[in-house]
């Protein structure tokens, strides 16, 4: 069965929910059986309220840059097709629904838990995997040597980016593939594995027969096929 997970992130005039704050930006990335797809969805919100000073600090998006956005009434029905069906993956989920789901209730639609098969707290993930560690995004850029130097502002499409990246790392197992330094990585291998005997025999290479590479090529064919007409309106590729 296909997996598919959308990695997802908004952006809002304050906090909290409770006082009348809305969303200004949501940003998503999809992912199909762990690999991005580079089918996205980013949206700029006319939030019909001021953004707080401290909100717009966080993010540089001002009341004059989102006049003329459309209201989330406007896009619900388009976003709803985007997400349904998925694993929503979000940092510090309960935030970033809590917003939606005022913005959906205002509109008289039900929850987004109505809409997608499973919302997962990539927070939650960290915090139980380094428990009494800071598990921001920042921090676990800086734990799984992922590059955020783009992210001198907050903003919704590219932390959805950097947390698929994030996220991969947090439940891939393996993440450091990096071959910078051969002999740190030598006496690395050598600890986890010991010492490899040198007369040890040769590894057996078994190719893909005729069929097998068949079937590859027309996967290959069908996921481009699937890529090329899987476009959302009003949204970018955007490169790995």
């Amino acid at each position: 069965m296909t997996l598919r997970q959308i990695v997802l992130d908004t952006e809002t005039t304050g906090m909290p929910v409770e006082e009348g704050h809305r969303l200004i930006e949501i940003g998503a990335v999809e992912l199909v059986d762990r690999r991005l797809t580079h089918r996205n969805y980013h949206q700029y919100l006319n939030p019909e309220r001021g953004v707080d000073a401290g909100a717009f600090a966080v993010h540089g998006l001002s009341n004059d840059f989102l006049e003329n956005k459309p209201r989330f009434a406007e896009v619900v029905d388009e976003f709803l097709e985007y997400v349904r069906g998925a694993e929503l993956v979000i940092h510090n989920a309960e935030f970033d629904v809590g917003f939606i789901d005022a913005e959906l209730k205002r509109l008289g639609y039900p929850a987004l838990a109505e809409h997608v098969d499973l919302v997962t707290d990539s927070l939650a993930i960290a915090r139980e995997k380094h428990p009494g560690q800071r598990n921001s995004l920042d921090a676990l850029c800086r734990r799984y040597q992922i590059d955020n130097s783009d992210r001198t502002l907050h903003g919704a499409l590219l932390d959805s980016e950097i947390l698929a990246d994030v996220y991969l790392a947090l439940t891939g197992g393996q993440w450091d593939l990096s071959f910078d330094n051969p002999a740190e990585t030598a006496t690395a291998g050598q600890a986890a594995l010991g010492t490899i005997p040198v007369d040890r025999p040769r590894l057996r290479v078994i190719a893909a027969n005729d069929s097998e590479r068949s079937a590859h090529e027309e996967w290959v064919e069908r996921l481009s096929e699937v890529n090329e007409a899987f476009r959302w309106p009003g949204t970018e590729r955007t490169a790995d």
